[in-house]
């Protein structure tokens, strides 16, 4: 009788990649937080940061171009310096099941560098979500069109695309706050999604969520929310189905979107009474056609009577609601001359570019005569179809 051997590793491999200056900033913040069964690599074309790079696996992308010494405020030489070490590139992305690009918009290497990496990965068929930060307002209009630009040439090479403006830590930081504990925060938010979704995917649930589900709601999707929240006491599912959805450093809230996945994560105590406040308010503002996932994890991890929602939500309105918080105060930048501004060479290419038509997310329809006294016990939002 011949003998079976199980596989090995079933779980899907994820890979982050940290391009530029930001992009190993928020690598070195994960490998610090000992981030689990995820591959690190950071991109740059300045070797002296890659030199203090914590990434297991890191590429110098330029040498001819840059000589290693960075690509100032030129974009071109970002793509350029891509370019030219492409086959690296492709060897390193090879073989992940889900990648993210995570970077700085408004300089070279992640403005230039961001979306030839993005669209390496793409090409491969491999999940790419970009995680992107954009600059504060009084770096001036320069750097502000180079990362607009920048969001625009990013978003035809990824599947999905969660953006930070960084003038948002304006708004949430106390006046004692240092800069690098502020931009913690935004490191944060990389952090949250690759753990949150790599807890999806490799934490066995009472309801199962698997990587299918994940591409499901964010492949092709555009722009993304993703958030992660956690509560206790008496409304603690609710409490953190809130802090989830309504995270301060994200310019979109959930209102609208065609495609949500979430999960809550609780002890044995967890209540269904709990798990459907939860989804009452994670659902309350979607699309009412809205493809809805949902799963159930017992984590032992958390802390006792703790509770954690992991929401993904995409296929938001061609103008998707802004989550707008007031500034405490603003800062005034002068209007930049006709001559300053040029489009750079980098985005001539893509400006007249046709957009790729995004997929929408239609619910599969319910077959009504299959209906029994025990399917109608069960609530309607466990009802939905995957």
């Amino acid at each position: 009788m011949s003998k079976i051997n199980p596989e090995i590793e079933s779980f899907a491999r994820i890979k982050v990649i940290g391009v530029g200056n930001s992009g190993t900033n928020s690598v070195n913040h994960m490998v610090r937080s000992k981030v689990r069964n995820i591959d690190f690599i950071t991109v740059d074309t300045d070797a002296q940061k890659l030199h203090h790079s914590l990434a297991s696996k890191k590429i110098h992308i330029g040498k001819n171009v840059t000589r290693g010494l960075g690509g100032g405020m030129n974009p071109e030489l970002g793509k350029r310096a891509a370019e030219e070490t492409k086959e690296a590139l492709q060897e390193t992305i090879k073989g992940a099941d889900m990648v993210f690009v995570a970077c700085g918009l408004g300089g070279a290497t992640g403005t230039g560098a961001g979306p030839v990496v993005a669209k390496i990965a793409k090409e491969q068929g491999i999940l790419t979500i970009g995680v992107v930060t954009k600059p504060f307002g009084f770096e001036g209009m320069q750097r502000t069109r180079l990362a607009e630009l920048g969001v625009e040439n990013l978003k035809d090479s990824v599947d999905a695309m969660i953006a930070i403006p960084n003038d948002r830590l304006l708004s949430i930081v106390g006046k004692d706050t240092t800069f690098l504990s502020a931009f913690q925060m935004c490191d944060d938010v990389l952090k949250q999604a690759v753990e949150g979704i790599s807890d999806l995917i490799t934490m066995p649930g009472i309801i199962n969520v698997d990587f299918a589900d994940v591409r499901t709601v964010m492949q092709n999707a555009g722009s993304a929310l993703m958030g992660i929240g956690t509560g206790q006491g008496e409304k603690r599912a609710e409490e953190a189905a809130r802090m989830a959805i309504n995270s301060p450093l994200l310019d979109i809230t959930i209102d609208g979107a065609k495609g949500v996945l979430f999960a809550i994560s609780g002890g044995p105590d967890l209540t269904m009474v709990e798990i459907q406040n939860a989804a009452g308010v994670i659902t309350e503002s979607i699309d009412p056609d809205a493809k809805v996932i949902f799963g159930t994890i017992n984590d032992e991890r958390l802390k006792k009577g703790e509770v954690k929602v992991t929401v993904i939500a995409t296929g938001f309105p061609t103008e998707p609601k802004t989550n707008n918080i007031k500034k405490p105060f603003s800062f005034q930048t002068e209007t930049a001359p006709a001559t300053e501004n040029k489009e750079p060479k980098i985005f001539k290419d893509f400006r007249d570019k046709p957009k790729e038509e995004k997929e929408m997310f239609t619910p599969k329809k319910e077959d009504k005569d299959k209906d029994n006294d025990s399917w109608d016990m069960i609530p309607a939002f466990l009802r939905r179809n995957k």
